[in-house]
């Protein structure tokens, strides 16, 4: 599925982030009612295999955290919510033991929200060549500054390795240390060393496309 749930490995969505380096803004999630429903509906019609017994629990446990992991990347509640109620689709279908759900939403929603920003990066490319780069006004161009450096960050965060880009995600949607290691396969120990790296190979890449500009 186009933009849909990688999970390569066992369990684990193996990917990954902050400018000094934010991201995007943060989206506090709460669990709406309507949320649950679409994606119940939506199991339910999807196909015939059955959906697991305690999607709903993991789903009321879990959905703030998911959404907060896709908003990180995308910028953006509506896509983030429309990314959770796909991992939680994908959840529901999966053998994944519950006392790992929380992790592998995590990492699944990272997966999905970089499939979406790769993709759309690809589609705006696209609208520009067509476009031909018209003028801005001063003042619009003014107003949408701190869009387009929020714009850039993410297309940085989408050219970094996958890996890379799924731990800093993790660990700047709130994930300790414990629980990034635990949903990447790493060693406690290891993660600082992963997350340093890769906000270094955020900036590198950022001044990299900055300086060609």
């Amino acid at each position: 599925m186009a933009g849909g749930v990688s999970h390569p490995g066992r369990w684990r969505c193996s990917v990954g982030v902050e400018q000094d380096v934010k991201l995007a803004g943060d989206v506090v999630a709460v669990v709406p009612a309507a949320g649950w429903r679409r994606v119940a509906g939506r199991a339910e019609r999807k196909d015939a295999v059955a959906v697991r017994a305690d999607l709903e629990a993991v789903f009321r446990a879990a959905y703030p955290r998911v959404v907060a992991v896709a908003a990180r990347v995308l910028g953006s509640r509506d896509q983030a919510e429309d990314v959770a109620q796909e991992v939680f689709l994908t959840f529901g279908r999966s053998s994944v033991p519950a006392e790992e759900a929380t992790g592998w939403l995590s990492v699944a929603a990272a997966h999905t929200a970089l499939n979406q920003l790769r993709s759309g990066r690809r589609r705006v490319a696209r609208e520009e060549a067509v476009g031909g780069g018209e003028a801005v006004s001063p003042d619009v161009a003014d107003a949408v500054v701190a869009l387009d450096e929020r714009r850039r960050v993410r297309a940085a965060l989408a050219r970094l390795p996958r890996r890379q880009a799924v731990a800093l995600v993790l660990r700047h949607s709130g994930l300790s240390y414990a629980e990034v290691a635990a949903a990447l396969e790493l060693s406690p120990g290891s993660v600082g060393t992963v997350v340093r790296r890769a906000e270094s190979a955020l900036r590198k890449e950022l001044h990299r496309h900055a300086s060609s500009d």
